[in-house]
């Protein structure tokens, strides 16, 4: 796969370096002692290999992974496990995002894990997003909103979602998501995915509020008022922006 470039100061930059560079900046948060929340996804993969390193030079730190692909590589890294069974707070979670806006609420779970992701960054005093700045926009929806629900009633529960949609002044075409093997994608715990491409969301708040109301719905992607703060690499260095 050949990784896209962008060009600034006399070189070029993959998006996975930026990813590695966003993820760096959040590594300078982290302090002795700390309980993380570990998200899920490309950029918060390199956030789990570089607190691993740290880790292995001595820092005592233990996190709450948001899947298992996550506990996976906190286990290869060295990083110490826990659950929200065993600790009830969190110091922080670092997570990536697919899109985050100037009032850092975000769309999340292109990588699937987004009920998982949710809890954790709730059970969190702050919550830090890592992305390259191609992710950051003007207006949530660009990027398809992720809606996990259960199989059971799906027919129903689609219909459910599209009068949501209405009554939030979006609409679009929602289709069940499929993993690599053209099977219907099945998250950790079970459920299913409907991507709902719905263009630009006017009032992502409303619209959570809409769909958090449907019995089959067990999470979405919109995550209104939990990032404090957005870490974004771009060809240009470094932006951090901290919610207002």
């Amino acid at each position: 796969m050949i990784m896209p470039k962008l060009k600034g100061a006399g070189t070029f930059v993959t998006m996975d370096e930026l990813k590695r560079q966003a993820a760096a900046r959040a590594l300078e948060e982290v302090r002795d002692g700390m309980k993380l929340g570990l998200g899920t996804g490309s950029t918060a993969k390199h956030f789990v290999e570089l607190l691993g390193e740290r880790v292995r030079a001595g820092l005592r730190v233990v996190g709450v992974p948001t899947s298992e692909a996550t506990r996976v590589d906190a286990e290869r890294c060295g990083i110490a496990l826990t659950t929200l069974d065993d600790v009830d707070r969190l110091d922080l979670t670092v997570d990536g995002a697919d899109e985050c806006d100037p009032a850092l609420d975000l769309i999340k779970g292109g990588g699937g894990a987004l009920l998982r992701e949710k809890i954790v960054a709730a059970a969190s005093d702050r919550m830090i997003v890592i992305a390259d700045d191609t992710k950051w926009v003007d207006m949530l929806g660009r990027f398809p909103l992720p809606v996990e629900v259960i199989p059971f009633g799906l027919a129903a529960t689609r219909y459910a979602m599209a009068k949501a949609f209405a009554q939030g002044g979006v609409s679009g075409q929602m289709a069940v998501r499929k993993g690599r093997d053209g099977h219907v994608f099945v998250t950790d715990g079970g459920h299913w995915i409907v991507d709902a491409h719905l263009g630009r969301i006017g009032d992502a708040r409303r619209l959570a509020g809409l769909l958090d109301a449907i019995p089959g719905v067990v999470g979405h992607g919109l995550f209104i008022g939990l990032a404090s703060t957005a870490v974004l690499a771009g060809a240009n260095g470094i932006r951090v922006v901290e919610r207002r």
